[in-house]
């Protein structure tokens, strides 16, 4: 039977990149942006061209590498979406919300790729090790967490995080993927903060964070409970983020878990010596 599958692919997410990769069909990747590479590094072993990502999409660097189908994600401007179309190649797009969400869109480019049994494989996994560390944590105190993905303007979290962090065995603050306002965040009080802002790795500046929205008054703030998570553990909707829900326990319950790569906490010493301004 002849294979009619895809053999050349686009992807403009880093989410369907990593779970390409996880099907073992990243050897049919011909293109993909450089924040797929950052969360894929197996992808250097794979040669490849690096194209803008699904927010500035360019059709004539798409038709040059001559791919049979687009994997694209949101969030979208629309004159992207439009250049992608305007390549004539085909197209599948993900906007995800909620974990069952992922596992569709997990299922779905398993599907597409000829290796369904590999995808329930992947998804099969994830479901495992989210009810493990939710079972690990049934029954113990729900500390309040506010998590952002962005710091200007403030946004709080996606959905599939807030599911993660009641897996992890805490309370999720405010709307997930909505904007607030930083004063908002602070007369919630949260115990922990975490902040894991898309495309700034592990780099957010956590003291200036606290000092800049006079969050040192917070539980949180007082007791030294800020944490960075890396931003493609927590806002890449692939198995990556069983690394997120790693980290997002570790900052809930560092009585049961142990610290994980990743995560970063603002330095005690400089809240105990009252460094930031309280």
């Amino acid at each position: 039977m002849e294979d009619y599958t895809p053999r050349r692919i686009v992807s403009l997410q880093p989410s369907a990149t990593v779970v390409l990769a996880a099907i073992g069909q990243l050897d049919r990747v011909v293109a993909c942006t450089k924040y797929c590479r950052d969360v894929v590094p197996e992808l250097a072993d794979h040669p490849h061209v690096i194209l803008k990502d699904s927010w500035s999409a360019n059709a004539e660097e798409i038709l040059a590498v001559g791919p049979d189908l687009v994997f694209a994600s949101v969030p979208y401007q629309e004159k992207a979406v439009i250049e992608i179309l305007k390549s004539g190649t085909r197209f599948l797009g993900f906007a995800p919300r909620l974990l069952a969400d992922i596992y569709t869109d997990v299922a779905m480019i398993a599907g597409v790729m000829g290796v369904s049994d590999r995808g329930a494989t992947v998804i099969a996994d994830m479901q495992n090790r989210i009810e493990d560390i939710r079972s690990r944590t049934s029954g113990l105190p729900r500390p309040r967490v506010f998590c952002e993905e962005w710091g200007k303007p403030l946004i709080s979290s996606q959905a599939w995080v807030a599911e993660l962090v009641a897996a992890a065995g805490g309370e999720f603050l405010g709307v997930a993927g909505k904007q607030i306002a930083s004063e908002e965040v602070a007369e919630m009080n949260p115990d922990i903060l975490i902040a894991a802002w898309c495309g700034a790795g592990d780099r957010v500046p956590l003291e200036k964070l606290i000092v800049d929205r006079k969050w040192q008054g917070t539980r949180a703030g007082q007791e030294a409970r800020v944490y960075c998570i890396r931003d493609e553990y927590l806002n890449t909707p692939a198995p990556t983020l069983l690394h997120g829900l790693d980290a997002l326990a570790y900052a809930i319950h560092p009585e049961l878990f142990e610290p994980v790569p990743g995560i970063r906490q603002i330095e005690a010493e400089v809240v105990s010596a009252g460094k930031l301004g309280v």
